[in-house]
């Protein structure tokens, strides 16, 4: 057998609400559709499919949100696709495409609160997003989001935060301004996996973990084969995103891992706490190198700010992050540090999500390059509209053409970070 992994030791899964024990597959089995990865996007798929009667069986390699969608930052945050990408698509494709993903960014966070409250399911969910400005084009970028949505009717509340009623919202001198949004917010999501996990299954989908795909066979019946058993179905559906590796070699090289690390501390009780955030917001800045953070349910303050685009991961998480916090956050100088983990997002050269088919009856949806909670999910949903014959918003993203680097992560991993480094370079000039 190959081996496989339980969770990295994160706050997460220090934290988990149950801890899953599904079976191997094993043996010859059959099913209507077969989802490759148990991460949000292959969790969605899977429960729109069996909510519509689909005979699902959900293969995880290792433990149900093992690799990003259960180590992430937990920020809830809608957009799909970044606004000068969305205008690069309306000019390429034109403008019924843009609006399309447009208004799939939209809906994308509301079909994460559709889960969480058509099931119940226990994730600490918390609204409140608070973007922070370091440079005055922050500023102006924040008052023409602000502008932009309005204009489009946007259904949620976003205002402006000036600098001198910035420590209402975070206790840093750091910043000169910021915006907050009150529809996105933050969460635990792990626990949102779990959730997602248990309500497939009590909708008949039937899940299997520590069963690592081995090799995948196309045709007009696909087979998905495991070291133990092998699952013949109608139609497959590929979601390992950055963890996929070449597992499917079509696909190998479209997306590539970038690295990402967090941190937790202590918890800091209630009037630290309430000292550091005051509205329980998340956070995030506008650099290329990006700082966020947020609190926990039990008051840590969780801060992640090291992507990491070579491929190799820090010697010390904790000694390249924590200087990071500090500078933000000085009172928490003498603060301990109890968890470190980190993990891999899959990042694409365009910066938009790729969805495409392979002979017809595999489909796949990877490469959400650091925004995947919220698009995940509808990605899922697109997917499962697809299979289900209403193919119109995966057809928007079929049709978008995406560059495959060669080499695998010995070429591209390389030239992203050499990418990576001009902007930061631009950003500090």
């Amino acid at each position: 057998m190959q081996e496989t992994r339980e969770h990295t030791q994160s706050y997460y899964a220090a934290t988990a609400n149950w801890q899953t024990d599904y079976p191997l597959l094993a043996g010859e089995q059959r099913c209507d559709v077969a989802v490759v990865g148990a991460g949000f996007t292959g969790l969605s798929t899977a429960l729109h499919l069996a909510e519509r009667g689909y005979d699902v069986a959900l293969i995880e390699a290792n433990r149900i949100g093992w690799g990003a969608s259960g180590r992430n930052g937990g920020q809830l945050i809608d957009g799909m696709v970044e606004v000068e990408k969305i205008n690069e698509i309306g000019r390429k494709y034109g403008e019924s495409a843009a609006s399309t993903v447009r208004q799939i960014g939209i809906e994308c966070r509301d079909a994460v609160l559709d889960r969480i409250k058509k099931y119940g399911i226990n994730c600490d969910l918390k609204f409140g997003f608070l973007d922070v400005a370091l440079t005055q084009q922050d500023l102006d970028y924040f008052e023409s989001e602000i502008k932009r949505k309005r204009a489009m009717n946007y259904p949620h509340k976003m205002e402006m935060v000036a600098r001198d009623q910035m420590h209402e919202f975070i206790g840093s001198d750091a910043y000169i301004g910021g915006m907050v949004h009150r529809g996105n917010g933050h969460l635990h999501p792990l626990n949102l996996c779990l959730g997602e996990a248990r309500a497939a299954e009590d909708n008949g989908a039937r899940i299997f973990e520590q069963s690592m795909v081995t090799r995948i066979h196309h045709g007009a019946r696909p087979r998905v084969e495991t070291a133990d058993g092998v699952m013949h179905a109608d139609k497959v559906v590929l979601a390992g995103n950055a963890y996929l590796g070449k597992t499917e070699p079509r696909l190998y090289g479209k997306v590539i891992p970038a690295g990402s690390y967090i941190i937790a501390t202590e918890p800091l009780g209630d009037t630290l706490a309430n000292e550091v955030l005051p509205q329980d917001m998340a956070v995030c800045d506008q650099r290329v190198g990006l700082d966020y953070y947020r609190l926990s349910a039990d008051k840590r303050l969780l801060f992640g700010g090291l992507c990491n685009y070579s491929g190799r991961d820090p010697k010390d998480i904790t000694a390249s992050i924590r200087p990071k916090m500090v500078k933000v956050f000085p009172q928490l100088e003498d603060i301990r540090i109890e968890y470190e983990w980190g993990g891999y997002i899959a990042i694409t050269i365009k910066r938009i999500p790729q969805m495409g088919r392979i002979q017809g009856n595999t489909y796949y949806a990877h490469g959400y390059s650091g925004h995947g909670l919220a698009p995940t999910h509808i990605a899922g949903q697109i997917l499962a509209d697809a299979i289900c014959g209403d193919a119109e918003r995966f057809d928007v993203f079929e049709r978008i053409k995406h560059w495959k680097l060669p080499g695998g992560k010995w070429f591209a991993n390389p030239a992203l970070a050499l990418g990576m480094l001009y902007h930061r370079l631009k950003e500090i000039l």
